[in-house]
């Protein structure tokens, strides 16, 4: 991977500036601080940077680190990860992720987390333990398959193993154990 200046700097602020409003605006969520009209209106933003996302895959497959930059390219992972009300965008971003990860131009960490968001939005187990449900009673892992070899999985990966980073998700999320009546929500980057 690079740290060059990327190709297409314009397509790199698009792509950060629609993630960083889009995590904002699950923030807000997350703490339960939206109307019904503001809860439309990021389903709204996240449809729309979807289709944005799907038409820069068509002409230039992944942003990757060289064309759009390390920052740019996470936003891009970022929003394929948050386009769960696109199943078939969301696995076809997970592919076109899987060939920049081959070529040295994104993380694999990034595309072993689309890759469980993928399998969890489509009601099948997930390989790695990345996503994680936040709800009333705590957080708790997404299904996943084969739990006794999950950390030999993350392992070929780059993860920790998933009681490390079960902790620091339990610390960042909810630093005095408990979820205030959190809703379930699937934590986003999670484990």
């Amino acid at each position: 991977m690079t740290t060059d200046e990327p190709q297409l700097p314009d397509l790199a602020r698009e792509l950060i500036a629609r993630a960083e409003a889009s995590a904002a605006h699950r923030v807000r969520r997350l703490r339960n601080e939206l109307d019904g009209v503001q809860l439309g209106r990021g389903r709204h933003a996240d449809h729309a940077n979807t289709k944005f996302l799907r038409r820069v895959l068509g002409e230039y497959e992944w942003p990757g680190h060289r064309l759009v930059g390390p920052a740019a390219a996470r936003a891009a992972w970022s929003i394929a990860l948050h386009s769960d009300h696109d199943l078939i965008f969301q696995r076809a971003a997970t592919i076109l992720l899987g060939r920049a990860v081959e070529a040295g131009d994104a993380p694999v960490q990034h595309w072993a987390r689309l890759y469980d968001r993928a399998l969890i939005t489509s009601r099948r187990n997930q390989e790695y333990g990345t996503q994680l449900l936040l709800s009333a009673d705590g957080i708790k892992l997404c299904p996943l398959r084969a739990p006794e070899s999950v950390d030999k999985r993350r392992a070929t990966v780059g993860l920790q193993p998933i009681a490390v980073a079960l902790e620091s998700v339990r610390r960042r999320y909810m630093p005095d154990g408990s979820a205030d009546e959190a809703p379930g929500v699937v934590l986003p980057e999670a484990a």
